[in-house]
């Protein structure tokens, strides 16, 4: 029983050919773990676009082809990019290498002339007390702690910037694209064929969605805060070697205060230490070039304004080649005026390395897509929530179970920050949650990642129309969708309402605000919900105490359009067949298959 439970899980998944199907691969999404085999050689941006609309996948529109033709363009620069970039990380190594050889030879000689003076002084203080109390008691009271440490840090700097030379400056990366426009115009399609296309060209690529590279930045910023803290990395560089120099213990002390100074005088400066982490994994390879796609760019409050500039910036600055995508031209991202000067560093930095583009289309293309390809007998979204519909819902749920031929059961998955969340009901890469189950209580993006990552399929039943009443249930669901969709995930729903009337609101008023949830200025207690994300706490109950929106109507249009839009384009056949080639879930399942030719997948290899 169970092997032939795990011949229909394969067959469902998509990796046992049967006679009447081929296995197939969608180009339309694709995202930064995607692994195909190093044989398979993704066609262009351009070349994609138009063979889905040979297909009648697409509908052609001139200026979805025109991006298309500059992502296609920028394609071709960055094999030698790649070149330059892998040339210019040996010459980095190969300059941070002698520059910290040189600077702890500089910081052997100030130790020798330390040990020195340590010596004299012991003379001098027996001679001359009278002298040396007079000198102590003319010392100025008001110099601040720390100042000596920081005049001798930076002339050890100025030394070695003369004797070794400043950091390598990076080659001139090709430019990359920022690309806006309207709901449904296109932009993730496009980012994500020339993303998945990237692959094999360039070594370090990443893809995230806004809320997903938010929460990254601050575990990211939790972590190195934690180990500073906690000295780890100071105790495991410094006992090494300090503790074996030829000095007595004053003088090794010395020394491992000037090295500490150095440690804080780099963590202070946060946001390049994280920018530094937030492409390549550095276990791995440094050398070469690096990519970053990143959906929806958003500035929704005073951190996201901070926390972008500073890393993309950085990334910039090092060489990464940037393509965005946003519902608004980079100058207009910030209606509100906050942090206007940062703002307007992080507007001149994207111009200076990304052409801005404009999807000019006012049509919604997903309202297209599901109008011209329907699915027949594929019914996904169920409504009103009556007894026919909801029927047929509970009938759906037990059809696609039986289809992976799992146990239903209850599990916990993890949460970034070192949480959990508990799933009711899963089998086999599927779950079942209840609306208020994942929309009514304190969870967001990150509990949302987790379950997005972890299930290819998922069924939420009781979803109610949105209103006043249920603000904050409306902006948990709202990041959800976008969660499932990014992630590329089928999404089964049993509602009150159609899923154009879903976000109308009700007689209790229309909605505000959607576009804020996570990372709005928002309290629980009297601590910011960022400074909340960043210590890895999420409170045990009850709604938060208050909410100060920063958002205008228009990006409050913009949020409940986007997740109708994403609605609709879950329900057809060109995104459903994307689902086995394309989530996260299939993908580590291929991983585990790329050693096993086609066709002699065994039985027993069950998931």
């Amino acid at each position: 029983m169970r092997k032939a439970s795990s011949i229909s899980a394969l067959l469902f998944l998509g990796f046992v050919r049967s006679p009447s199907s081929k296995l197939r691969f969608n180009a339309l999404r694709s995202y930064c773990d995607r692994t195909s085999p190093s044989s398979i050689k993704v066609p262009g941006p351009l070349t994609q676009y138009k063979s889905l609309v040979e297909q009648g996948k697409l509908q052609h529109d001139p200026n979805q082809e025109a991006v298309a033709f500059q992502l296609e363009k920028l394609l071709g620069r960055l094999e030698q990019y790649e070149k330059e970039m892998a040339e210019y990380h040996e010459r980095l190594a190969k300059w941070s290498k002698e520059r910290e050889n040189e600077r702890r030879r500089l910081l052997m000689e100030e130790a020798e002339s330390q040990q020195k003076d340590d010596v004299w002084t012991s003379v001098t203080n027996q001679r001359n007390k009278f002298v040396q109390r007079w000198f102590s008691r003319k010392k100025p009271e008001n110099v601040e702690p720390g100042v000596g440490k920081w005049v001798s840090y930076l002339n050890r700097e100025r030394k070695l910037d003369s004797v070794v030379g400043r950091r390598p400056t990076a080659p001139p990366a090709p430019k990359g694209l920022y690309i806006y426009g309207n709901v449904g115009s296109g932009k993730t399609m496009l980012m994500d064929m020339f993303y998945s296309a990237t692959e094999g060209i360039v070594k370090h690529r990443k893809r995230y969605h806004f809320h997903e590279a938010m929460l990254k930045i601050n575990e990211q910023m939790h972590q190195i805060w934690k180990n500073q803290v906690e000295e780890k990395s100071l105790h495991s560089s410094l006992s090494n070697w300090v503790m074996n120099l030829p000095f007595d213990s004053r003088v090794k002390e010395w020394v491992a205060a000037e090295e500490r100074y150095k440690q804080e005088v780099q963590m202070k400066n946060i946001l390049p230490a994280v920018a530094d982490k937030f492409i390549i994994d550095w276990q791995a390879d440094q050398k070469g070039g690096s990519i970053l796609c990143f959906d929806e760019i958003q500035t929704v409050d005073v951190f996201a304004i901070v926390a972008l500039s500073g890393i993309v910036s950085r990334l910039l600055s090092n060489g990464t080649v940037l393509v965005a995508t946003s519902n608004r031209a980079p100058k207009d991202l910030n209606q509100d005026g906050m942090q206007r000067e940062i703002f307007q560093k992080f507007v001149n930095k994207m111009g200076e390395h990304c052409e801005n583009v404009l999807i000019g289309s006012e049509i919604d293309y997903r309202r297209v897509l599901a109008q011209s390809q329907r699915s027949m007998g594929q019914v996904h979204y169920f409504w009103p929530s009556d007894s026919i519909a909801l029927e047929k819902f509970e009938k759906k749920w037990h059809e696609v179970t039986n289809q992976v031929g799992g146990q239903i059961t209850s599990s916990t998955i993890r949460v970034m920050f070192g949480r959990t969340l508990e799933v009711p009901e899963s089998s086999n890469g599927v779950a079942r949650f209840t609306f208020e189950y994942l929309c009514g209580r304190p969870v967001g993006a990150a509990d949302y990642i987790a379950v997005a990552e972890n299930y290819h399929t998922v069924f939420i039943s009781g979803i109610p129309m949105m209103s006043m009443r249920i603000r904050d249930k409306a902006r948990r669901f709202i990041t959800l969708v976008d969660e499932l969709y990014n992630h590329h995930c089928r999404l089964f729903c049993s509602a009150a309402s159609s899923i154009d009337e879903l976000f109308q609101g009700t007689e209790e008023g229309a909605l505000f605000d959607l576009e804020s949830f996570q990372f709005e200025t928002e309290t629980e207690g009297s601590k910011l919900r960022r400074d909340v994300l960043a210590e890895g706490s999420v409170s045990s109950g009850g709604a938060p105490t208050g909410i100060v929106s920063m958002l205008s109507g228009q990006e409050e249009m913009f949020a409940f359009r986007r997740a109708v839009s994403r609605l609709i384009e879950m329900q057809t056949p060109v995104y459903l067949e994307g689902v086995h080639s394309l989530h996260p879930y299939f993908q580590r399942q291929r991983r585990e298959f790329e050693n096993i030719s086609a066709g002699n997948i065994q039985p027993q290899l069950a998931f």
